[in-house]
């Protein structure tokens, strides 16, 4: 009875056994991580050509396999139809853009001063003001500010350092052009070579961490067009509707499309918008409603709907992500805001896969 008892037991189904943290693939995966963040580390300055269409391209790829599959057409013609329609109206919404926001810069420019002076007149009165531990009228004080910038732009190393980053961006934005293309037509492959790099045994433990990762990761960027769509309409709502600002409609599409690059982009969009609402604010009120305006739209955004949208679509807590594009930005600067969450994402899917815990 004994050894019927014993045989009965051994036949029992075991629990799965968790591998150990230091096991063979654990170690794997840990050294190629730090590998990678080491070498992303040194070449962080020509990230973001490479991040923005890697992302876009992602988005793009379920619908371009669907259109190939469901027509029977070259995939190719679908890729080449994309990226003709992103160009076309990238282009069209740039060339927009800087006609209205050139104008608008030119005016600002040519009435600096007196905006300045008409704002400090509001703040503090026609009286005198302590300011730098001098006493000065609204008029000098505006009048110190002016030259002083005039003076900051017009050193020798400061018109160099701007026309760099002039050019850079150029050159940035023609390389992202081109690698979209590339993307877009040929991102399988491009996978595959990823892939290759893996060595062949661990090809199967790649593919398992991918398969997880790539649902997850697409409601992620699912996410990321929800928050651009809300940025735009609250932005028109409260620049025309409550501020009556001129060029709601294009300041909202500003805003919603730099909404994609975390803390910089919402930043120029604030930046801007605040110039516009200088040249028609009636008074300090005026001023004082824009920047309230401001601060609600941010804090709407990034304490807010940002977290809990981005945060159930990735099933990752709030403050992840709030953690994630704080040390995504220190370490990377702006590609390490784009690249935080995902790579967070990729975190949790790795050790998930490792550890056989289907349910996170």
């Amino acid at each position: 009875m004994k050894a019927v008892k014993r045989k009965n037991e051994d036949d029992r189904p075991r629990e799965r056994a968790v591998g150990p943290l230091d096991s063979g693939e654990t170690r794997a995966v840990i050294l190629a991580a730090a590998g990678l963040t080491v070498f992303l580390y040194f070449i962080k300055l020509i990230l973001l050509p490479f991040v923005l269409p890697a992302i876009l391209a992602y988005i793009c790829t379920p619908a371009l396999d669907w259109l190939a599959k469901r027509t029977r057409w070259p995939r190719l013609l679908f890729a080449v139809m994309f990226f003709l329609g992103i160009l076309i109206i990238a282009g069209l919404f740039a060339t927009f853009a800087a006609t209205r926001i050139a104008a608008q810069a030119t005016g600002l420019g040519a009435d600096l001063q007196s905006l300045l002076e008409k704002f400090l007149t509001e703040a503090f009165g026609s009286g005198q003001v302590q300011f730098l531990g001098h006493t000065l009228n609204a008029h000098q004080i505006a009048q110190t500010v002016i030259d002083r910038i005039g003076t900051w732009i017009g050193q020798t190393d400061r018109l160099a350092l701007l026309a760099g980053y002039s050019l850079g961006a150029i050159m940035g934005v023609f390389l992202s052009a081109v690698l979209l293309f590339y993307f877009l037509a040929s991102g399988e492959r491009i996978a595959r070579g990823l892939l290759w790099i893996a060595p062949p045994h661990r090809r199967g433990l790649v593919r398992r961490i991918w398969s997880r990762l790539d649902p997850v990761l697409m409601r992620y960027f699912v996410g990321m067009i929800v928050v651009v769509m809300y940025a735009t309409t609250a932005s028109y709502i409260g620049l025309d509707l409550v501020l009556g600002i001129h060029h709601a409609i294009l300041l909202a599409l500003l805003t919603g499309i730099l909404e994609t690059v975390p803390v910089i982009g919402p930043t120029s969009a604030a930046v801007i918008a605040g110039l516009v609402s200088l040249q028609t604010a009636t008074g300090f009120m005026s001023i004082l409603d824009y920047a309230l305006y401001a601060t609600a739209l941010r804090l709407s955004i990034d304490q807010l709907l940002g977290p809990i949208v981005l945060g159930t679509a990735a099933h990752v807590h709030p403050v992840l992500i709030i953690f994630c594009f704080l040390a995504g930005g220190v370490v990377f600067g702006i590609p390490g805001i784009i690249l935080a969450v995902p790579v967070a994402l990729l975190i949790k899917s790795t050790l998930a896969t490792l550890y056989g815990d289907e349910s996170a």
